[in-house]
Order: structure tokens, then C-alpha cells, then sequence
């Protein structure tokens, strides 16, 4: 198991520096600079002390190398935007994604497993809703979904709030406003992933049911859902953890979305933000910490896969 981790991290270190560099390379390719002073808001001559003084006016090879030896270092280099270096402010923005990505992520498993094994377990009426609200589900953009939410629970039944991190004037503890602020924005990240994972758990359980298992199964008098909750809820485990590594992408580039539609001061809206006021470093920090996540988070998946299925453990010896 050592070994195969080893192998798995030394594999993960070219594919994050191909990762920074593919990143930087499409962010030198956007059209414009730094400090503009053809809108007039700056004087030619301080435009260009000001790109002298970042950087910014050198080649794109030297400064491509002075930033990955600044990544080696964990420095991010300093934001325009935000006056300040990139490191803490992508470090704070990344706690807010996180526990936003990571609540939604464990819904979308745990409640896709569950009814990705209901559908499998139950019969041909409930199998047919939720294969259904599933499908429905799962060809729905999380921004329109988002927008449905906001729409219901916030405008018409005004249960949760819409948009920020906490409500400055509610006397609510903070944990419980911060909790019902992430109510909506969770659901609209977690539902379409949580109906594409239900699926795949159903149609990985019914193709095991079908098989001899289902048959030496009944022979011991067991009706078909207690099979599938006793012998397939396992399948259905492992079935959904092997979907944990490509879930993550998806979070990290849904967030941009969702928490520009919810205002959460996440990473993703910071992204957002740095885009549009040209801060290359800010937007390139925000990038390799996304890169990085992704990355250990599919090295996390093939650890857990190892770990659920001794056929895989057994491949590694």
C-alpha cells in the first residue's frame, strides 16, 4: 500500500507542474495588461512604473519561472487588487470553498448512495420516481437550480437567507447564520452530482441483482431487497467512492458559479473578481490551489478505492 501511495505522489507532482503551467500559459494569453492607461485613469508614465514595480512588463519565460520558484516557496506573489499577498488571501477564501465544497460533497454521496440503493431495493413504483427526480435532477444547471431555490425558500417562503456568509443585523449565533447561509448554495452544488451518483449506484446494484448472487441469494429465502440492501449497499459503496476523484472538478468549477450567485466569499467568487479587475497573480493563486486540491483529492480516491476493494489491494502486491 506504501508503495502504490509513493508511486501515486511522484505520478501527482509532473501532472500539478503541467497543471501551473497550462494555467499560466492561458493566463498570459489574455488579451490586455495590468494597470491600463488607455481608459485614463492612470498617466502613461505611472502605468509603466507601476508594471515595473510587479513585474509585470518582463517576459513571459522569466516571469513563468520567477512564479513557479515563488510556488515552490508558497509565495503567490501580491495582488493588485487586494493590496496584499495573494498566499493569505486565497488561504482565506479557500477555508470558506471548503467548507462549502465539503458539506455539498458529503451529500451528494451519501445521499446519492442511499437513493441510488433505494431505487435498487424497492419496487418498479419507487424505483420509477426516483430514477425519475434523478434524471430530471441531473440534466438541471446548478446555476438555473440555484436561481429556482433562491426563488422559493428565500423570495416566496422567505425561510433562508439569500446571498453573503452571515447577516449582520440577525441576532442569530453565528454558527446557526452561517448554517442557514449555506443551506441554498450546498443544495444547488450537491443535487445534480448527488442524481448523476444515485443513478450509477442503482444501475451498478441492479446488474449485480441480476446475476448469480441474486439467485443463490433467494435460494436462502431472501426477497429482493433485502439483498440489495445486505449484499448491494456494498457494491453501491464502492461503486460511488471510484466517482469520489472525478466529483471534485466538478466542485471546484461549480463553486465559481455558485458562489457568484449566492455571494459566498469563497475562492471561486474570488476568482470571479480577480478576473475582472486583470490581477493575474490573485487569479493564478486561486488556480494552482484549485489544481492542488483537485490533485490530492484524486490521489485521496485511489487510496480509498485501495482501501474498499480487496481486489485493488491485491493488485498492489
Amino acid at each position: 500500500m506504501s508503495a502504490f501511495f509513493l508511486r501515486r505522489f511522484l505520478f501527482a507532482l509532473p501532472l500539478l507542474l503541467g497543471a501551473l503551467t497550462l494555467l499560466f500559459l492561458l493566463m498570459a494569453m489574455v488579451p490586455g495588461r495590468p494597470f491600463p492607461a488607455e481608459t485614463g485613469a492612470l498617466d502613461p508614465a505611472a502605468a509603466e512604473r507601476l508594471r515595473a514595480l510587479y513585474g509585470v512588463d518582463r517576459p513571459a519565460a522569466e516571469r513563468y519561472i520567477l512564479w513557479l520558484g515563488g510556488v515552490a516557496r508558497g509565495d503567490l506573489g501580491f495582488s493588485f487588487s487586494e493590496r496584499q499577498p495573494v498566499a493569505p488571501v486565497v488561504g482565506r477564501a479557500a477555508a470558506r470553498t471548503c467548507v462549502l465544497a465539503g458539506l455539498a460533497l458529503l451529500l451528494q454521496f451519501l445521499g446519492g448512495t442511499a437513493a441510488g440503493v433505494l431505487a435498487a431495493a424497492g419496487g418498479r413504483g419507487i424505483d420509477r420516481v426516483i430514477t425519475g427526480a434523478a434524471a430530471l435532477l441531473y440534466a438541471v444547471p446548478s446555476y438555473w437550480l440555484g436561481l429556482m431555490l433562491v426563488g422559493l425558500f428565500s423570495v416566496r417562503l422567505g425561510w433562508l437567507p439569500v446571498s453573503q456568509m452571515a447577516t449582520v443585523e440577525d441576532g442569530s449565533p453565528f454558527l446557526v447564520d452561517a448554517l442557514r447561509h449555506l443551506v441554498l448554495p450546498c443544495l444547488a452544488l450537491a443535487l445534480p452530482a448527488a442524481a448523476g451518483i444515485a443513478l450509477f449506484v442503482r444501475d451498478q446494484i441492479r446488474a449485480a441483482l441480476d446475476g448469480g448472487l441474486t439467485r443463490a441469494a433467494r435460494s436462502r429465502g431472501l426477497g429482493r431487497a433485502q439483498i440489495a440492501i445486505r449484499h448491494g449497499a456494498w457494491r453501491g459503496l464502492f461503486a460511488a467512492s471510484t466517482l469520489f476523484g472525478l466529483a471534485l472538478p466538478g466542485l471546484v468549477g461549480g463553486s465559481v458559479v455558485i458562489e457568484t450567485l449566492f455571494a459566498w466569499p469563497g475562492m471561486g467568487r474570488l476568482a470571479y473578481q480577480a478576473t475582472l479587475a486583470r490581477d493575474a497573480p490573485l487569479v493564478l493563486g486561486c488556480g494552482a490551489f484549485s489544481a492542488a486540491l483537485v490533485i490530492v483529492g484524486s490521489l485521496a480516491a485511489d487510496l480509498l478505492t485501495a482501501a474498499i476493494d480487496p481486489r485493488v489491494r491485491a493488485s498492489l502486491r
